[in-house]
């Protein structure tokens, strides 16, 4: 079982947001340690949240979600309701666009169930130690592609010469700001710096003996399964989340016609 603040980088959703869930009872932790207080999420529950969230997006109230949860909602309305949803946010600005397609892929989750794809292969691989040059931020999911063109913008061409690598992001929560996650992004150095401009950040990553990765196309249906999959594999072959090292996710641009990148999410891990 995973801790809350695992649960919360596995789902990408806030640790206050989590705790009020559990508060109004709409998805509680599947244990809790009542010495501690600790909360314990399994992976199965992942799923359950990804309804959750597709209600909310589909512009449900918690009340009105936890009279659903409590219903037996069929594919078949889920995806009208989907599709009437979908012709709403047509109507709108482009800045709506992005919550379209978060839609859709949290669709073909609740399609799927979190059913393992053929091709979609979870490999633990060993990290070297790398030369890491970043930016820190606060911010969601959302904001990541922001994040790193204001930091494209920001490199000079000297500096980039050095950093022809992908685009990396570390993930970590926040003590005391449960709204956001904390973000590195950035790239590895192809070779060493020697000056490091004010606004950039440098460290060396550790080498870590064991990653559990997955690696998918951002267009693909993988990308919304990621995450879920790797729960389940991680609890299945009886490892656990390596604690204090934050999860990253490598970005490969794909040709400049095909609009997706390729994505690597790797999940830092130990044997129980």
């Amino acid at each position: 079982m995973f801790k809350i603040s695992e649960f919360s980088r596995l789902s990408k959703v806030s640790l206050k947001t989590l705790r009020y869930y559990d508060q109004i009872g709409i998805l509680k932790p599947r244990k809790v340690d009542h010495d501690t207080g600790y909360r314990y999420y399994s992976a199965d529950q992942l799923l359950e949240l990804n309804r959750i969230l597709i209600y909310k997006e589909l512009g449900f109230t918690l009340p009105q979600i936890t009279q659903l949860l409590h219903e037996d909602i069929t594919l078949e309305n889920i995806q009208g309701m989907f599709k009437l949803k979908r012709s709403e946010i047509q109507q709108i600005i482009d800045a709506e666009q992005a919550k379209l397609l978060r839609i859709e892929e949290r669709m073909q989750l609740i399609e799927k169930e979190g059913q393992v794809e053929t091709g979609q292969e979870i490999r633990v691989k060993t990290e070297d130690a790398k030369q890491f040059l970043f930016q820190k931020a606060r911010g969601r999911e959302e904001d990541i592609p922001d994040l790193f063109r204001t930091f494209n913008q920001l490199l000079t061409k000297e500096i980039r010469q050095l950093t022809q690598g992908p685009q990396v992001v570390l993930w970590k929560e926040i003590d005391g700001n449960e709204e956001e996650f904390e973000f590195e992004v950035g790239y590895f150095l192809t070779c060493e710096l020697l000056l490091i401009p004010d606004l950039f950040q440098l460290r060396t990553l550790p080498p870590e003996p064991m990653m559990a990765t997955m690696a998918f196309r951002s267009n693909s249906s993988f990308a919304c399964t990621a995450c879920v999959h790797l729960a389940k594999w991680i609890e299945k072959n009886n490892y656990q989340i390596k604690e204090n090292e934050s999860g990253r996710e490598i970005y490969l641009p794909l040709s400049p016609e095909q609009d997706a990148q390729f994505i690597e999410i790797q999940i830092p891990i130990i044997n129980r």
